[in-house]
């Protein structure tokens, strides 16, 4: 079955591909089994205490939501396009402005400035004062810009990569599709930056630019291209990635996790895994959750399997965040389940509004925040 609704690479959209491949995702749902039912959710005894610090609405949001944080500020926005700026430690309001426009992928944030994407495919770049500037992009955009030293980056649909200046909007660079597969996800990809370096997801690699020229410095293969269809030979790198210093780890839909070296460009392992979220990391361990809603653990060194935590299946689990010693993953049941690090063992269960958690959680400082489909905002301080 097909879960995720892809797209083909083009500079300019293809409505017809994306229902063509709905329909047969449809039709091979509706001729097969039926999609597993979650497990049912077993009392938990909390071993970790969490207190329920404050709350907010921003309104329904769009599926390609990825809240920020940024300097202690939670950046948000809804699918009518509206940011919201909130403290991450008391949730009161800073901002708000308005992109005027839906929102079709966001955001990105640097403290002071929001950047998102219209489904009029328009990066929008505003602050508290409003909109600052409006750029038109040629190709659909899926994934958040990202704001950083002074520029807007954003990682287009046919997998190319441009560099905007942060204050005037004027386009500095732009570097061609690296990527040959003829489909994309139309889900948030792999676009972050490790010191100097720019790091974008293009197909199955995680890629190294120049960020003041667009220059490609490394190239590292997560997840390599196989079977015999178009759907099959998908391998597109999923947000979030995990960090640990210059060590960044990501998943290739449905194919691998891996780990690169990002100051030096050097992969340093690959593993086989089968899932659609992204992974986070620290000193000892990388995170993930498969497809089944399995979560496993990898060793950060060399990616032996550590652990699994199969009390979650079919949940439709978010990417992990790893805060204090427990692992938080967000479920499309409006659950936040707390996991051991160690072990995988379950601490705690935090209850939202029942609608799907977006992304995943976040953190700022010792505070969970997680973000639900319908725009609650749900604080948490574990103890």
């Amino acid at each position: 079955m097909i879960w995720t609704v892809l797209q083909r690479a083009a500079r300019r959209p293809i409505r017809w591909a994306v229902a063509a491949v709905a329909g047969l995702a449809l039709a091979a749902c509706s001729s097969g089994p039926k999609k597993p039912q979650p497990t049912p959710l077993e009392p938990v005894v909390p071993l970790v205490e969490a207190r329920q610090v404050w709350t907010q609405s921003i309104g329904a949001v769009d599926a390609l939501l990825v809240p920020v944080v940024r300097d202690g500020q939670l950046a948000v926005a809804n699918a009518a396009g509206e940011v919201s700026v909130f403290d991450g430690d008391s949730g009161r309001l800073r901002w708000r402005a308005s992109a005027g426009a839906a929102m079709a992928a966001g955001v990105g944030f640097d403290g002071r400035r929001v950047a998102l994407v219209t489904r009029d495919s328009e990066l929008v770049v505003l602050t508290e004062s409003g909109v600052a500037w409006r750029q038109r992009l040629s190709a659909r955009v899926y994934t958040a810009p990202l704001v950083a030293g002074e520029r807007v980056f954003v990682l287009a649909g046919d997998r190319s990569v441009a560099a905007f200046d942060a204050r005037t909007g004027m386009r500095l660079w732009q570097q061609p599709s690296r990527g040959t597969e003829p489909l994309v996800l139309q889900q948030p990809g792999v676009l972050t930056a490790v010191g100097n370096t720019l790091v974008a997801g293009i197909g199955g690699r995680l890629v190294g630019f120049d960020p003041d020229q667009g220059r490609v410095l490394w190239d590292g293969v997560i997840g390599r291209t196989r079977g015999a269809t178009e759907i099959e030979r998908l391998v597109d790198l999923v947000g979030r990635v995990g960090r640990d210093g210059d060590v960044l780890c990501a998943r290739a839909f449905q194919v691998a996790i891996g780990c690169v070296d990002a100051a030096a460009g050097r992969l340093l392992w690959t593993q086989s895994a089968d899932g659609a979220s992204g992974v986070q990391a620290d000193g000892e361990r990388v995170y993930g959750v498969e497809a089944n809603g399995r979560v496993i653990a990898l060793a950060r060194r060399d990616g032996a399997r550590l652990w699994t935590h199969e009390r979650l299946l079919h949940r439709g689990l978010s990417a992990p965040l790893a805060i204090g010693r427990s692992l938080a993953i967000g479920d499309a049941q409006g659950y936040v389940h707390l996991l051991a690090r160690a072990d995988g063992a379950m601490l705690n269960r935090l209850a939202t509004d029942g609608s799907a958690i977006v992304e995943g959680p976040l953190a700022v400082g010792n505070t969970l925040i997680a973000v639900t489909r319908n725009g609650g905002i749900f604080a948490w301080r574990p103890q």
